[in-house]
């Protein structure tokens, strides 16, 4: 397959043997040895993800809390320098344009991390809301590396990296910091990740990415570290119940349906989409987005199999994938909401006939969240 993007990384992806996918149009490692072996080494050891695809668009000048106040469903006055906040940018109909993290590096700087696929209609959509605001975004693209180191010993692993505090007293779950790190200087290190483990971000000048997989891989060795594909990072955030635009929401899906009501702040002014959530969360809505669990690993249902009660449709599965830690096949739906309930069994249908399933509201590994933050 000849791929017209490459990672940094690239060369080492083939050295390892990955499976090569296409991602964007980047050449994107989906395996290296097994997605199970990968995800398990995540969940006890270390995992190293690289997202060369995922890029910040950078929100800068005199208005720009003023302006993503009016787009963000979350508060960004209440957010410190050098907090992150997990949010979505909604149409007015209160759909989801994308979800997001969002970087205050300043009073009048941030940086959005969109949804890869999503950069181009999220900086479109951006643009269109400046109006008289003295902002300025700029597409920051690709001059910057990436890469992510998730588990319990990632903290292990970093700190030999640097002479910096990694502590959770130093850098919380959900904050960012710069530091020296590996010699490379001014890293942007982000206590954030994607895998529902303890771990950290990296962001720094493309010209250190060679340097930095190097000394990764040489300092992590007796750590387990291991390189992991896209396929890993699909099944660890299934057992976190963490969406993925394009499957389980779009821009017809409402944060409330999703589950995400949490990330919506009603109590600040006027932003898009405040009014249609406002009414949602009122009045109900009339599905919302639950994990599935399946009896064990063997049945993944297709995209789209039904879900169904007593033979009666009540909605329609949007991802599924194995949760090695759990044992169990999961699935992500979107049912009618009267069966949205913690515990509820429903049939899910497959090329053999129907399997039975259980309705879980949150997320089924780790639900309170100890191990990210510890």
């Amino acid at each position: 397959m000849n791929f017209i993007k490459r990672s940094p990384y690239h060369h080492k992806f083939v050295e390892r043997g990955a499976q090569l996918v296409d991602r964007i149009g980047f050449a994107a490692p989906l395996v290296f040895t097994t997605t199970e072996e990968e995800h398990l080494a995540t969940r006890n050891a270390v995992g190293i993800f690289d997202v060369y695809y995922q890029v910040a668009l950078e929100i800068a000048g005199r208005d720009a809390e003023a302006f993503l106040q009016g787009s963000l469903v979350s508060d960004v006055s209440k957010q410190t320098i050098g907090q992150v906040v997990y949010a979505s940018v909604c149409n007015d109909a209160g759909g989801m344009i994308d979800d997001l993290t969002c970087f205050r590096l300043a009073q009048d700087r941030f940086w959005l991390f969109p949804t890869p696929s999503r950069v181009v209609a999220l900086l479109q959509v951006l643009q269109t809301r400046v109006g008289d605001h003295n902002v300025t975004i700029t597409n920051l693209g690709y001059k910057n590396a990436f890469i992510s180191i998730q588990g319990p010993r990632s903290r292990e692993l970093v700190g030999r990296l640097t002479s910096g505090d990694v502590s959770s007293k130093a850098l919380p779950y959900f904050s960012f910091t710069h530091m020296t790190v590996a010699d490379v200087p001014d890293v942007l290190l982000s206590r954030t990740g994607y895998s529902g483990e303890l771990g950290y971000e990296l962001f720094f000048p493309v010209e250190y990415a060679e340097h930095m997989w190097d000394r990764v891989f040489e300092t992590g060795a007796d750590l387990g570290v291991t390189a992991c594909g896209l396929g890993a990072l699909r099944t660890l955030r299934l057992e976190k119940k963490y969406v993925l635009y394009g499957l389980d929401v779009n821009d017809t899906t409402s944060p409330v349906e999703a589950g995400l009501s949490w990330t919506i702040k009603l109590q600040k002014p006027d932003f898009v989409g405040k009014q249609a959530l406002d009414r949602q969360k009122r009045e109900g809505v009339k599905r919302r987005l639950v994990l599935i669990e399946f009896e064990n690993l063997d049945f993944v249902p297709a995209i789209g199999a039904a879900i169904s009660i007593a033979g009666t449709d009540i909605g329609s599965v949007t991802s599924a994938d194995r949760g090695y830690s759990l044992g169990k096949a999961l699935a992500f739906g979107f049912i009618a909401s009267e069966f949205a309930k913690q515990g509820e069994k429903v049939s899910v249908q497959g090329p053999d006939g129907a399997r039975a399933g259980t309705v879980h509201l949150k997320s089924i590994y780790d639900p309170d969240g100890s191990r990210l933050r510890g």
